[in-house]
């Protein structure tokens, strides 16, 4: 049985992820395609510079972004800061351009990985390996501090409305919240949003 169980585990394949490629050189595409064979990368569709980035993910819906340009346009890094805000995913970018500032910008919009130099297919898959690892990375810490800056939030309303009833109410601190759970408890609601209800009527008093 445990044998079995083990088989069926090792079986399991690797998720593929599909690459949307923006790059006008075909052969330099084909010959990323035949690197990345027998790998969990895959490239689901070629793009031009041109072609508008937003639509093509929009439409493609693609697990990483790889694009090899002498020099990205402005475009290119608006479209970048735009997907990064809305359906972040991981971004590789092999560039001519070393300029510190314009390096900068792509990091800051959302780019995994910044290569300057042409995209080698030999080392295209560690570098897709680490940018997809810092990616997650970056992700799990974007996520734990929204995390922490919604229970700030959250704390902050129970304490305002905490001290609204202690006052209104003439009640000590641990009867106002006893009272504000119970409330929470008989409704069926989230303390935050009792909270919210009582600092709206309690204001009006």
């Amino acid at each position: 049985m445990q044998h079995t169980a083990l088989s069926k585990k090792q079986s399991n394949p690797t998720p593929e992820l599909r690459i949307l490629l923006i790059d006008e050189n075909r052969q330099r595409a084909e010959s990323l395609t035949s690197a990345l064979d027998n790998s969990r990368y895959k490239i689901s569709h070629l793009a031009s510079p041109d072609s508008s980035l937003l639509k093509q993910v929009d439409e493609l819906e693609p697990d990483i972004i790889v694009i090899d340009i002498e020099s990205p346009s402005r475009d290119i890094l608006e479209s970048l800061g735009t997907i990064s805000h809305f359906s972040p995913k991981p971004v590789v970018m092999f560039s001519g351009e070393q300029d510190t500032d314009t390096i900068n910008q792509y990091i800051e919009s959302g780019v995994s990985a910044y290569v300057v130099g042409d995209l080698q297919a030999e080392r295209v898959k560690p570098i897709l390996d680490a940018a997809l690892a810092r990616f997650r990375e970056f992700q799990k810490l974007k996520d734990e501090l929204s995390d922490t800056k919604q229970q700030l939030a959250s704390r902050n309303l129970i304490d305002q409305a905490k001290r609204l009833l202690m006052k209104k109410k003439n009640l000590s601190e641990d009867d106002a919240f006893k009272a504000m759970r119970k409330t929470a408890m008989d409704t069926g609601q989230k303390l935050e949003d009792v909270a919210k209800t009582l600092i709206s009527l309690l204001n009006t008093i």
